[in-house]
């Protein structure tokens, strides 16, 4: 039986039902599974039973996968998982994760394990959508445009207030990086146009810093519009995994002081490449012992 997929909303996201996924990987589910996830961008596995060896057997259906993370040490006992732990960051700002680097990840997958009594979401933003909307003569800007990205500020929590908050962000920015990407990227497998921004971009190449963060701050607004966005409210045991070539998310501080805990693991991705055909270039920092960089067909 083929998985049943359902969707969120009119422009990202689906809720997949129908897939064991304590069993091993079959190849017609997996394309299935790739096949919702070109098309709604965020899928989502609302119950399931999973340690952290089995999401990470689930994302490597997808690809090799990263290690936790360029600077930030992996959780206890793991190689690929990062713990993304209202302990030590909130990362409530709009991201795509690690662009910093030169092959960001093409997946991520976010796996329950301490939910909020309320609030604590995830949003989701759908960057093709965002692109589409753009007026005419904004998108024939933005296909021209390159933007640096880098790790070194504090995109999560600027002003951190406790010891360990400050810990991470130290650890996090202790390594620097920079990349420059292409403003829009396009996917390599659908064909895609999607704005490749989000907090880890610095600035765009060749303009003033005042001027390179209008425009920034314009093509962000259409990414975060509400039409674009999938909210979803974590609950016990539930896989969220989502296309990193093509969305952006953000975590909701709006939890008060109750304890937060997703997993996260991601897959292996490719170098981006613009409209002109134009691929990233690092600019400061190898983050091979990262990930593998994922080849993809011309």
């Amino acid at each position: 039986m083929p998985p049943t997929i359902r969707k969120l909303t009119g422009r990202i996201g689906a809720l997949v039902d129908g897939v064991d996924l304590n069993a091993p990987a079959d190849p017609s589910t997996v394309t299935a599974l790739r096949h919702a996830l070109d098309q709604h961008k965020a899928i989502v596995f609302a119950d399931v039973n999973l340690d952290n060896a089995g999401q990470e057997r689930v994302a490597g259906w997808f690809g090799d996968l990263t290690t936790a993370h360029p600077n930030v040490p992996a959780a206890d006992g793991t190689t690929n998982v990062l713990a993304v732990d209202s302990e030590t960051s909130k990362a409530n700002a709009w991201h795509t994760d690690v662009t910093f680097v030169l092959n960001p990840p093409q997946l991520t997958t976010l796996r329950s394990i301490v939910p909020t009594p309320y609030g604590g979401e995830t949003l989701i933003a759908n960057a093709a959508t965002a692109y589409r909307d753009l007026p005419e003569p904004l998108r024939v800007l933005a296909d021209s445009l390159r933007v640096v990205h880098t790790n070194q500020y504090d995109y999560a929590h600027p002003t951190a207030t406790t010891p360990e908050r400050q810990e991470y962000d130290r650890v996090f920015v202790s390594t620097p990086y920079e990349t420059e990407h292409p403003l829009v990227r396009v996917h390599p497998l659908t064909g895609e146009r999607g704005l490749f921004i989000g907090g880890f971009a610095k600035r765009i190449v060749g303009l003033p810093n005042s001027d390179s963060a209008d425009l920034l701050r314009i093509f962000q607004s259409y990414v975060t519009r509400p039409e674009n966005i999938l909210r979803w409210t974590w609950g016990p045991g539930q896989l969220l995994i989502f296309d990193n070539r093509i969305t952006q998310h953000y975590g909701v501080d709006n939890y008060d002081d109750h304890p937060r805990r997703l997993n996260r693991v991601t897959v292996a991705g490719d170098v981006p490449v613009g409209v002109d055909g134009r691929r990233s270039e690092q600019l400061v920092g190898d983050a091979s012992h990262y990930s593998k960089v994922l080849e993809v067909a011309a």
